[in-house]
């Protein structure tokens, strides 16, 4: 299709989603697009930043419920708005990859003015939650917003193979929210989950650009897979997880368990990196990649918890 043929495309597929609802939009259609997964997923990271703060300053979470419950709902509010806004951003190239062209800003069952109403909303009700624990937890919050709505949605989305990079800073800040909810102060032990999610995200949305490298090639998106090829990116993926297993030990003082755990953890996902460099699957190695990267930080966060109960 030409450059022409491109732009009307485009056009016409902005004017259905945002002038021609198909249907009054439901709950179902605004929770689609909160991406309601990647926001349970990340609570949890919230709340181990929320139940170790608690441990490091002397306190519990049963003393202060409330403080509880508000950066949680706070959080997930504020990270749904951001994902209701990165819907609203790329309407106009979800309709090309597979796994978005079903997102009821493509389908016309909500319009853009919807999504944007709601993704501003949410979010800014998301922060108020938050302020009411901490000053500290809610600027942190609307810093990560920022970062992944405007740096990285906006702009190096489509711009650079570095949007990884910029999308893993906002996707390292759960955690930074739960701590300040408690110690605005943010203990060094804060820092270092942060850096853990820092780290672990590259290798997990890099292995999820190889599965969807022609859809990304497709919507123009400047994917590692797409710009430099597998095989760079092969390296690139292994050598994060090379670094994520010294990162995670930044917190050893948690225990033997942990410890053994994270050694473990990091150096079976290392070894199955390892194999892609000879696999000619590429393909089935990279889902392979990223089903285990969702593992690792499932079990990686929960034993943070588990470890300070006992």
């Amino acid at each position: 299709m030409n450059k022409t043929g491109t732009i009307s495309s485009t056009a016409n597929t902005l004017s259905q989603t945002d002038l021609e609802a198909s249907s009054p939009a439901t709950w179902r259609e605004y929770l689609a697009i909160s991406k309601t997964g990647i926001v349970m997923s990340n609570l949890i990271t919230t709340f181990a930043g929320l139940y170790l703060a608690a441990y490091y300053t002397g306190t519990t979470l049963g003393s202060d419920p409330l403080t509880a419950f508000l950066a949680l709902l706070g959080s997930a509010l504020v990270m749904a708005g951001g994902c209701a806004l990165n819907n609203y951003i790329d309407r106009d190239i979800d309709h090309i990859m597979e796994r978005t062209k079903e997102r009821p800003t493509v389908t016309g069952k909500l319009t853009g003015k919807q999504t944007l109403t709601y993704g501003l909303s949410i979010s800014i009700a998301g922060t108020a939650f938050l302020a009411m624990t901490t000053l500290m937890a809610a600027v942190i919050g609307v810093l990560g917003l920022i970062i992944y709505v405007v740096l990285y949605s906006m702009w190096t989305k489509r711009t650079t193979t570095l949007n990884t990079i910029v999308g893993s800073f906002a996707g390292a800040v759960p955690p930074l929210i739960g701590w300040a909810a408690i110690d605005a102060g943010l203990h060094p032990y804060a820092w270092s989950l942060f850096l853990i999610m820092f780290i672990w995200q590259p290798p997990h949305f890099l292995a999820l650009a190889m599965k969807r490298s022609d859809e990304y090639k497709a919507a123009g998106i400047p994917m590692l897979p797409v710009v430099a090829g597998f095989a760079i990116t092969k390296r690139q993926i292994i050598w994060y997880v090379a670094a994520l297993i010294p990162v995670s030990l930044l917190v050893a003082d948690f225990g033997t368990v942990y410890t053994t755990v994270a050694v473990l953890l990091g150096g079976g996902w290392l070894g199955l990196g390892l194999i892609g460099l000879k696999t000619k699957d590429d393909l089935k190695w990279a889902k392979h990649m990223f089903i285990y990267s969702l593992n690792y930080l499932t079990i990686m966060f929960v034993l943070m918890v588990i470890v300070h109960m006992f």
